[in-house]
């Protein structure tokens, strides 16, 4: 089997927070369309004739690609087997009209960027929409037939409390919504909201309170009802995101567009620039391979495997690393921040917050 993931790095606006490369303009979006056509056609060959079970359209914004866009691109890309067909949208792209025209292209499940359902909070950190906007969004997702809605929140946002962070968490979940997306707030280089905090504008939220609100959000999941299957993620039964869950299991996925990354099935990762004039002059030869060795491919594993719930198979790394892994695993084994079985090694969810710590000393 194998995923393909389209990139659009078109929004209305950027946020204070993203590092995801996107333009805050649609200028360019007719050419853009025009190389992703050609783009698939020049790089279709490396899913070496796998079965396509997942699609899922990034970015950016893909809401903000008028259905006529979308659809020629959809048109083009295998879709016989698809299981799962995600595009991730902003609330203020959300209509009946467009609902209905995503669904006529096949989509049954949409990702939406919500991020708090707190008007200051979002003000600040520079999101169009409004908290009344984004629940109606979610009626309208749901009235227009689509069953599968996941939601993105962030915590430790400027100016939000424990009391704001549990509202929004109760009143978005209380929705229905079958997948919540949860991250905590990264300040990344470059963008406004890093500017703002090394001016002295903002500060930081307190580790305590991440602590606490984590802590929340895992508690409020599972009386949702979800199930916390990797470390920014929870789903009701049976809606886990079928092509996340791909690149944490080394699925082949062919990445099209500026910013996309690839994982062929002759085992070798590519990525295409994040140069939009670069890649609308040459679709076709866009993409390069990734440097990577032995070792990088074993540490990426151990990255994406210890995110999840069901941790790191051991046979994902290969017999003259796994001595060395599990060596300097001992310490943390001890300190309870891994488990270890014969099979797996895995960070239990109440540890996921030192996550980065512990991945970081696997490293080979």
């Amino acid at each position: 089997m194998a995923g393909i993931y389209v990139h659009v790095p078109f929004c209305h606006a950027k946020c204070a927070y993203c590092d995801f490369y996107s333009l805050a303009n649609t200028r360019f979006m007719p050419a853009y369309v025009d190389a992703i056509v050609a783009e698939w056609q020049a790089r279709k060959t490396e899913l070496g004739g796998e079965t396509v079970r997942t699609l899922y359209f990034g970015g950016g914004t893909p809401s903000v690609l008028p259905p006529e866009s979308l659809r020629r691109i959809v048109d083009l890309l295998p879709k016989e087997h698809l299981e799962e067909f995600t595009i991730e949208v902003n609330p203020e792209d959300v209509s009946a009209e467009k609902v209905e025209a995503w669904k006529a292209a096949g989509v049954n499940r949409v990702s939406m960027g919500v991020q708090t359902l707190v008007d200051e909070e979002l003000k600040f950190v520079g999101r169009r929409h409004t908290a009344a906007e984004a629940l109606a969004a979610v009626d309208c997702l749901r009235h227009g037939g689509i069953d599968n809605i996941s939601c993105d929140l962030i915590y430790g946002l400027p100016l939000q409390s424990m009391q704001s962070w549990k509202y929004s968490l109760d009143t978005l979940l209380d929705k229905g919504i079958e997948h919540l997306s949860a991250y905590c707030l990264s300040y990344e280089p470059g963008t406004r909201l890093t500017m703002k905090r090394d001016r002295g504008m903002l500060v930081e939220t307190d580790e305590e309170i991440i602590t606490g609100m984590y802590a929340l959000l895992c508690a409020t999941a599972k009386q949702s009802g979800m199930e916390h299957y990797e470390i920014s993620n929870f789903a009701l039964p049976g809606y886990f995101s079928r092509h996340n869950s791909s690149y944490w299991n080394s699925t082949p996925y062919l990445g099209l567009g500026p910013g996309a990354h690839s994982l062929g099935c002759d085992g070798v990762r590519r990525y295409v620039p994040s140069d939009i004039r670069a890649y609308i002059s040459a679709p076709a030869k866009s993409a390069v391979e990734d440097e990577e060795d032995a070792i990088d491919c074993v540490n990426d594993r151990i990255l994406i495997g210890l995110r999840t719930a069901k941790g790191l198979p051991l046979d994902a790394v290969p017999t003259e690393y796994r001595t060395q892994l599990l060596s300097s695993a001992q310490r943390h084994i001890s300190a309870g921040h891994l488990v270890a079985s014969d099979r797996y090694l895995r960070i239990p969810e109440e540890k996921w917050l030192v996550s980065d710590m512990v991945i970081r000393d696997l490293f080979l």
